[in-house]
């Protein structure tokens, strides 16, 4: 029985480990900022790009975002298990 308490505080002090973890990538000053829980913090926005161009930036820049959230957690946690 402990040893589920042990896991479930390892468990809570990943997550908030994790929810520390953030990162943001700009791109022809269209921004995005994520935090380790994959939360969108922050989208800022390039009015003088067309919607096209700004929506095509969006979606590299958050496909980019999460790699570098999910490769910093990889790297931080492998340890762990």
């Amino acid at each position: 029985m402990f040893d589920k308490l042990k896991q479930i505080n390892e468990l809570r002090k990943i997550q908030s480990a994790a929810k520390e973890e953030k990162s943001t990538v700009e791109k022809n000053g269209v921004r995005v900022s994520i935090n380790g829980n994959f939360e969108i913090e922050e989208v800022k926005l390039n009015p003088n790009l067309s919607t096209e161009d700004q929506e095509k930036i969006l979606k590299e820049i958050l496909n980019e975002a999460v790699k570098n959230i999910q490769r910093s957690l990889a790297t931080k946690f492998a340890g762990m298990f």
